[in-house]
């Protein structure tokens, strides 16, 4: 499993990947997805709205589960990967790339910082 340098991650197995006008993209580990198993459908019906640290901003449900999907820092939700609502299966084959969930506008940059490094969350998934 990877886990890309240039990202921040949470320890609900989340990504962050902060741009430099103050958005992010954010999206689910390669950790979380083969856990997950097979992706049928992701559900975010949050887009505009401002959510707290650690809030729920969805779900993805798996062939045999439904999990929640917490936002790692207090943000506004701008977009919703609209490629998963036909392809939900890119979460599980490109879980940094073409698999990310939501575009946000981050409340405070410095939160970033707060998360955890690659090394980090490599330590957390063992």
């Amino acid at each position: 499993m990877t886990y890309p340098e240039h990202l921040k991650y949470t320890k609900d197995h989340e990504w962050l990947q902060l741009h430099e006008d103050g958005t992010a993209t954010v999206g689910v580990t390669d950790f979380a997805q083969h856990e997950l198993g097979d992706i049928v459908y992701v559900d975010v019906n949050t887009v505009g709205s401002d959510l707290a640290a650690e809030a729920v901003f969805g779900t993805v449900e798996a062939v045999k589960t439904v999990s929640d999907l917490f936002l790692p820092v207090a943000a506004t939700i701008l977009e919703v990967n609209s490629a998963l609502e036909k392809q939900p299966e890119l979460v599980n084959t490109d879980p940094y790339g073409d698999g990310w969930m939501v575009k946000i506008k981050v409340a405070n940059t410095a939160d970033v910082d707060g998360l955890m490094s690659a090394s980090d969350y490599t330590a957390l998934v063992g």
